[in-house]
């Protein structure tokens, strides 16, 4: 019973203390909590780098900073002393940091910062001085960061001095805008990539963030760490930093040209066995007339190719024979009379119409001169009445393969080229008319990007075997492979090989003897082919105002042993206009630059190993000639006369040096007189003579 009894009573004053408690000293424990605090913080791992071929960086993370000041730290709480002491040496420490700013505007914007009222929301009370007053309104970086962190009172503790930061991870580029639109780059406010690379490899730079547990106790912060950040892998890609250097610097010289003042440009180089992009250009004018790296356009810019889809129009012939069972007789004979010829109600022009035209040429000279009547009559003539067969042919070919870039580069657009189809009568389709098929054969009424127009003309360099352009070749975690980007082969033949090797050849030849000269190099082969094309206005057709054009040229070198394969093209408005002349040249320093990085050169290749070297010595001091001779491996000796052993008679001197040849006379009592520089050429006094000491030799010098 006095158990019990005891028992509730020690039951009631458990109730009665947590009433208490929750109660009268609810305050006090609220304010014990707010000391003693618990909460997790995600640190954020290191962004991962962007290298190029040869290990240089494109795109790495720095720290940056935003300063603030917090006015209601310690130093304040106990007086302003100690600030307004220090005040204008802190502002004219910021003023040397920061010169654009004087130090009392610096003096000003503090102290508003000091004396600005805000609401707690907590007390609902005013208080005066800001919590986080931007000392600067931009970001710096870590050099700046520590200049300003040494300044007076910015040098105490954070908890009394009030200067804190803001850290972030920004991106930067060590190249600028080299690459740019391929590198890609981050919304440095939402700390997201949005486009290139950086969005695409995203799960790889990124890492895995890490937790970290923080403890306030009374006004400090415990970090406690929970789960380590993982940093993000490092991505090898294609790119040689210096070809890319070279493709932009010609592509824009052309560009800025008085004659070419280009709207756009685009250069890809690729390398012809793995598929490689060493250099992929995008040039785009702003506004205000500066070229920058806009838009990937070599990937997205879908537009009618013009001449260079003639090589896809061929080849397609070559590979089905229809010119002949030999693939390699390119004798059949179009009759292109004087360069205009009606084609279903309208007019099909070579471009040298108002000269006469080509009259009557074989199918290799049509690809040569670039004869819009010649490809237009085969294809015509043979693809008329099977349109399905020819397009067809196109995929087989590889200039209409979806390359499957999107998830590589976002933003790539595969090729659109309309496949006709039929009624059930057997005609073709309404959108499917007779001017189709011959317009569609020079590179009108399709839609191709460049990177398309390149890995064909790669593939036809690789002969016949089509690669998919190699942008990462592996992803790396520190200094070891994680992943690896193997080259991929997309088709293993686009054509018979006799119909490539005839292609090869003839591409040789418009290069060599036909439109793309400017192309072409003295110390290698090259072979490609031109193409200038009007751009559609969209509604308003091919000639709403002034006209615009898209050159380009497509091929690859050296043309015997192919090592890479390149597309230069460009987008202006009005004449002159040549894809050869314009884009050609481009195509011809892009290509002598890169072959010019190949060369050995050494001191061997310059020497004739039929000539016989015989170092130039002057007389003197035959013991030490000889043994420099005999170091660097020659057999030239020098032999002294026998009269400079001598002290009593006059030595030879003439070829010494001023300075032998003045020791040896002096050595034997004789005042010399020098006229002239250089080595010596005549003297006064004969060798072999006798010597009078205190005599004068006069030494004459070259």
């Amino acid at each position: 019973m006095v158990i019990a009894v005891v028992l509730t009573l020690l039951g009631f004053a458990v109730v009665g203390k947590a009433f208490y408690i929750m109660t009268a000293k609810k305050q006090y424990w609220t304010d014990v909590a707010d000391r003693l605090k618990r909460d997790s913080v995600s640190v954020k791992p290191n962004r991962g780098n962007i290298l190029s071929s040869d290990g240089q960086l494109m795109a790495t993370s720095i720290p940056e900073y935003k300063i603030y000041m917090d006015f209601k730290a310690a130093a304040f709480e106990e007086g302003d002393s100690l600030w307004l002491d220090k005040l204008d040496s802190i502002c004219e420490g910021l003023h040397q940091i920061f010169p654009s700013r004087t130090a009392a505007e610096f003096r000003q914007h503090l102290e508003e910062g000091r004396h600005k009222e805000w609401k707690n929301r907590k007390t609902g009370k005013m208080e005066v001085g800001s919590r986080w007053w931007n000392i600067w309104p931009k970001r710096i970086d870590y050099g700046t960061y520590m200049e300003v962190r040494q300044l007076p009172f910015f040098n105490m503790s954070k908890n009394k001095s009030g200067f804190t930061e803001e850290v972030f991870n920004a991106r930067r580029r060590p190249f600028g805008s080299l690459a740019m639109r391929t590198v890609g780059g981050l919304m440095l406010a939402k700390d997201s990539a949005y486009f290139g690379l950086e969005l695409s490899c995203d799960s790889f730079l990124r890492g895995t963030p890490g937790i970290t547990g923080r403890r306030k106790v009374l006004n400090k912060y415990m970090n406690i760490p929970v789960t380590l950040p993982v940093d993000g892998c490092d991505i090898v890609t294609t790119i040689d930093v210096n070809m890319q250097d070279l493709a932009e610097r010609a592509l824009l010289d052309m560009l800025k040209s008085p004659q070419v003042n280009g709207e756009m440009g685009v250069a890809i180089l690729m390398e012809v066995k793995t598929g490689d992009v060493k250099a992929i250009v995008n040039m785009m004018k702003n506004e205000n007339g500066d070229y920058i790296e806009g838009v990937n356009s070599a990937i997205s810019y879908r537009c009618e190719p013009g001449s260079v889809f003639k090589t896809a129009s061929i080849l397609v012939a070559l590979d089905d024979e229809v010119l002949g069972k030999n693939p390699k007789d390119t004798s059949y004979i179009i009759h292109t009379g004087c360069g205009v010829q009606p084609m279903y109600g309208r007019e099909m022009k070579d471009h040298n119409w108002r000269r006469g035209g080509y009259g009557d040429i074989n199918v290799a000279r049509t690809l040569e001169v670039s004869s819009n009547i010649g490809v237009s009559h085969v294809i015509d003539k043979f693809y008329h009445q099977e349109a399905e067969r020819y397009v067809k042919g196109l995929y087989r070919v590889g200039i209409g393969q979806d390359l499957g870039l999107q998830n590589i580069l976002p933003g790539y657009r595969k090729p659109l080229i309309r496949m006709p189809q039929r009624k059930k009568n057997g005609r073709y389709d309404d959108n499917w008319y007779a001017t189709t098929l011959p317009w569609m054969s020079i590179g009108y009424e399709t839609q191709i990007a460049p990177i398309n127009t390149v890995a064909f003309y790669n593939a036809i360099a690789n002969d016949g075997k089509m690669m998919r352009p190699r942008f990462i070749k592996q992803v790396v975690k520190n200094g070891e492979t994680v992943m690896e980007f193997p080259p991929e082969v997309i088709k293993e033949r686009i054509a018979k090989p006799q119909a490539i090797k005839t292609i090869q050849t003839i591409l040789e030849h418009v290069v060599s003897q036909g439109l793309g000269r400017k192309a072409g190099s003295e110390l290698f082969k090259v072979a490609g082919k031109t193409g200038t094309a009007q751009v559609s206005q969209g509604k308003a057709g091919y000639k709403s105002g002034t006209v615009k054009y898209w050159l380009s040229f497509a091929g690859y070198f050296p043309a015997d042993e192919p090592r890479y394969s390149c597309i230069v093209c460009i987008k202006k408005s009005g004449l002159p206009a040549s894809g050869g002349g314009m884009s050609g040249v481009v195509f011809h320093h892009i290509a002598e630059g890169v072959m010019a990085r190949h060369l050995k050169l050494s001191v061997e290749d310059a020497h004739d190993e039929n000539s016989v070297v015989i170092p130039d010595v002057k007389a003197g001091d035959a013991e030490s000639a000889n043994y420099i001779l005999s170091g660097i491996g020659s057999s030239t000796r020098v032999k002294q006369s026998q009269a400079a052993y001598r002290d009593n008679v006059m030595p030879d001197v003439t070829g010494m040096g001023a300075k032998d040849a003045v020791y040896l006379l002096e050595r034997r009592g004789l005042k010399v007189r020098l006229q002239g520089r250089g080595a010596v050429k005549s003297q006064s006094l004969p060798a072999g003579r006798d010597i009078v000491a205190g005599s004068e030799c006069t030494l004459t010098l070259h």
